[in-house]
């Protein structure tokens, strides 16, 4: 792809979080004022290809305020499933979506998603011979090939806020006070937010769940003379404990349990959505402005099927090959682990 007049399409796919909105204004001004192009926004991910007529907004710089850019969610819309038919099975739309990029004259797009959105667009793209280039965007933080996604510090910045409007609760009532986070398949939401909120245990699916062993330690911390706890559990423990019913939450599980073992008193948060509504925060204005530009000038260069990155400080590009592999989780040696056990956080067994 030249930097001669052309036609990007920009779509937001997955689940949403803070921070899409500075990033769609990022790609829009950038493309725009630098390179002269003409920018489409894809309403509500794949499907505004896909459907009949073809759903999508002109992205001018000009109106795209502010106060839009710096909101939660997507404005141009996201999905997390695929398209059902009337039996409720799932339809091949490969050739609808091809269809869908020719009818609107583009000549790439920049899809910001998560890890499986990324391999789903990417097969999309291959078929359809139109030219990717991926920003990873979750609260999950479990993309490969990228230290950072868009909407990770804004969740984690939920998880410490509301440790630290929990803890005078659980100190006025000496309690524990137990919160599930998200992360089905990676606990970095729970790791990092338990220990920027001061954690007394994390539990994440990587590291093995031992119940006597949290109990363990929690009556270690009452036994010190402090009279409250705090635990973060991920949500994606729930497959470690085998007599959870389906859409039975593991923190209140967990919250029983201790209970019933320890005599102490405890009670369930689950933040749940509130991870990833919201403005965003700093950090991830400042990636979404870096990653966005990262995507234009890949363009312009002439790169395709790649993923934008963050690495050692600075943003790279991948190939989005190395990227669709399936999800990243906390690595045995990360060094947040090592963090957490020298803060005397119970963070579980290898």
């Amino acid at each position: 792809m030249t930097t001669q007049a052309k036609t990007i399409g920009v779509l937001t796919s997955g689940g949403d979080c803070a921070g899409l909105n500075a990033v769609i204004g990022a790609i829009a001004r950038h493309a725009v004022d630098s390179y002269g192009w003409r920018v489409l926004g894809i309403t509500d991910g794949t499907l505004g290809l896909t459907h009949t007529p073809r759903r999508y907004c002109e992205l001018r710089p000009e109106r795209l305020s502010a106060p839009l850019l710096h909101s939660g969610g997507s404005f141009l819309g996201s999905i997390s499933h695929g398209e059902p038919d009337s039996e409720q099975r799932l339809v091949d739309r490969k050739q609808a979506f091809a269809d869908g990029a020719e009818k609107l004259g583009l000549d790439a797009l920049i899809a910001v998603g998560g890890d499986g959105s990324m391999r789903i667009l990417h097969e999309l793209c291959s078929y359809a011979r139109l030219p990717m280039i991926g920003i990873p965007k979750t609260i999950d933080n479990d993309v490969r090939e990228t230290e950072r996604a868009i909407g990770f510090a804004s969740a984690v910045q939920v998880v410490s806020d509301a440790l630290d409007r929990l803890q005078p609760t659980a100190a006025s009532h000496h309690r524990v006070i137990v919160v599930e986070t998200m992360g089905r398949s990676a606990g970095h939401i729970a790791l990092h937010g338990g220990i920027c909120g001061g954690a007394d245990a994390i539990l994440i699916p990587e590291r093995h769940l031992e119940i006597e062993s949290v109990v363990t330690h929690i009556r270690r911390v009452f036994s010190s003379g402090r009279r409250h706890a705090l635990i973060v559990v991920a949500e994606g423990v729930r497959a470690q404990v085998s007599t959870l019913k389906a859409f039975e939450s593991v923190g209140t599980w967990l919250a029983m349990e201790l209970e019933k073992r320890s005599g102490i008193e405890a009670r369930c948060t689950t933040l749940g959505h509130l991870q990833r509504g919201g403005s965003p925060c700093a950090e991830d204005r400042r990636l979404a402005a870096i990653f966005g530009l990262r995507a234009v000038e890949l363009l312009a260069g002439g790169s395709a099927d790649r993923m934008v990155c963050w690495t050692k400080g600075a943003a790279h590009d991948v190939p989005l090959q190395d990227v669709i592999k399936g999800p990243r989780t906390v690595e045995k040696n990360c060094s947040f682990i090592a963090a957490a056990r020298s803060l005397g956080i119970w963070i579980g067994e290898e």
